[in-house]
């Protein structure tokens, strides 16, 4: 069972994530999560923006070295189950042929946000050869959102949400399983915004 050092690992993941200081309350409410799957306390099909924080570290250059990965498609649509197929095509050749490899061992550094290289990429990097790929397909820049998640281990991840017409659905390079954001048992921090995904907002999974 998780106990108080997850919780400081939470507040440190905060330090660095809000423009200002946590909140007490938000505190005590990531405190209650410990242990506990998001599907427990969701109450929505959707992942719920809180406010605007600071991006990810690695993330930080992420718009100007890849403008589409921030960009606002015109004429969007919705994402409907009619869909699927194609978004589990992308999720599984994508997680097939690209090599899971850390960026310390090819970049010598903690985060660098990019898409894989020959060698392989980290799991943002996934997450942003999928969403690249999908906007390929026709899909709406803007329902294709990274988020950063606590993953089941409580350890940092990233994922690509795919916001469709009936929830948030998650592609996982740690799963071919396309699953709902609330049976992933992840703890979701932040996403871009689906209304400006050049902007990061922090998530409520829990009311």
């Amino acid at each position: 069972m998780a106990g108080s050092g997850f919780v400081g690992r939470v507040g440190q993941v905060l330090s660095g994530m809000f423009l200002t200081r946590p909140e007490p309350l938000l505190m005590l409410s990531l405190a209650l999560l410990v242990g506990q799957p998001a599907q427990a306390l969701q109450k929505t099909s959707f992942l719920q923006p809180v406010r605007y924080v600071v991006a990810p570290q690695g993330a930080r250059q992420l718009c100007s070295d890849n403008s589409w990965a921030c960009s606002v498609s015109p004429r969007a649509r919705q994402i409907s189950r009619a869909d699927l197929a194609a978004i589990d095509q992308v999720n599984r050749t994508v997680n097939r042929q690209t090599r899971s490899i850390a960026d310390i061992i090819q970049f010598q550094e903690e985060e660098n946000w990019s898409l894989p290289t020959s060698r392989g990429g980290d799991c943002e990097d996934f997450a942003l050869l999928k969403k690249r790929e999908l906007i390929r397909l026709g899909y709406p820049a803007q329902a294709l959102l990274i988020a950063t998640v606590l993953d089941k281990k409580r350890r940092g991840h990233a994922v690509l949400v795919v916001r469709t017409e009936t929830g948030d659905l998650v592609l996982d390079n740690l799963t071919n399983s396309i699953k709902k954001w609330s049976e992933t048992g992840y703890i979701f921090l932040r996403m871009q915004d689906p209304r400006t995904p050049s902007k990061w907002v922090s998530v409520a999974t829990a009311y």
